[in-house]
């Protein structure tokens, strides 16, 4: 079967376009892809009016979807060819967060990490969690605590909240758990990331996280904290992580475009 045929075939562009003006969510949903690299760097999208069918919209709004793409550098018009995905980050770096966590060495380069789930439970939301995401109290959580190792050693300390109610099919044991959650989100809910608020702040390490890098619990050890909240394209609070990373090796680079 064609590519064509299997979007047309496909949940995420067949949803209802109820929410906002079809146009956004017509660029949303070509976004989608493009993030999750089903359609990937140097991919030919269908023609316009193609699209337009396969959408179920008007070609104005198909035209007006696909300027904004283009303006943002997400996709481009070659002659003899056809509209082209660039591989360009779209929107703030936030495809970003969909493949990794922005960990860096010392001298610049991207550490890449492994995830190790310490543990994961769906559990009522604690009042900072209930305030951070926007929830009644009490409200029903899925909890994750986790560790990223670089190199064979743990360099980081993750607890992750979301909202049960936003993916009441969220895997409940650390066997099932996802490590992209952003992605999964995406992809089994249409959910995508739109904003992040980060805070961060120095710290030393306490005993139980020097335990969980496993440094001895006499030495004092620097952290660094990030708090972040996601939100998605609605402005709702999406996920609300804590990171503690070790800094002797590491830095956390930050790249807004």
């Amino acid at each position: 079967m064609s590519d064509a045929l299997d979007l047309q075939k496909s949940d995420a562009l067949t949803a209802d376009l109820v929410r906002k003006p079809l146009h956004e969510q017509v660029q949303e949903r070509i976004l989608s892809h493009i993030i999750l690299g089903t359609w990937a760097e140097g991919y030919v999208l269908p023609p316009e009016t193609e699209l337009a069918k396969q959408f179920g919209v008007s070609y104005g709004t198909i035209r007006r979807a696909m300027a904004a793409l283009t303006a943002s550098g997400v996709i481009m018009r070659r002659r003899k060819t056809g509209t082209v995905v660039t591989g360009r980050t779209p929107h703030h770096s936030m495809s970003q967060f969909y493949k990794y966590y922005r960990l860096h060495t010392i001298e610049g380069r991207l550490a890449s990490s492994r995830t190790v789930m310490v543990d994961a439970c769906h559990r009522n939301a604690t009042q900072d969690e209930a305030e951070k995401l926007e929830l009644p109290a009490r409200a029903p959580v899925v909890y994750m605590h986790r560790l990223r190792w670089v190199d064979d050693r743990p360099v980081m300390i993750d607890r992750v909240t979301l909202p049960l109610s936003l993916a009441p099919d969220f895997p409940v044991t650390i066997e099932e758990m996802p490590t992209l959650i952003y992605k999964w989100l995406l992809e089994h809910h249409g959910l995508r990331l739109a904003a992040i608020r980060e805070k961060l702040v120095a710290r030393l390490a306490s005993p139980e996280d020097l335990k969980y890098f496993d440094l001895p619990l006499d030495t004092p050890r620097a952290l660094l904290d990030i708090e972040e909240v996601s939100y998605d394209s609605n402005n709702r609070p999406l996920v609300a992580m804590r990171h503690a990373a070790l800094t002797d090796d590491h830095c956390y680079i930050n790249e807004i475009r």
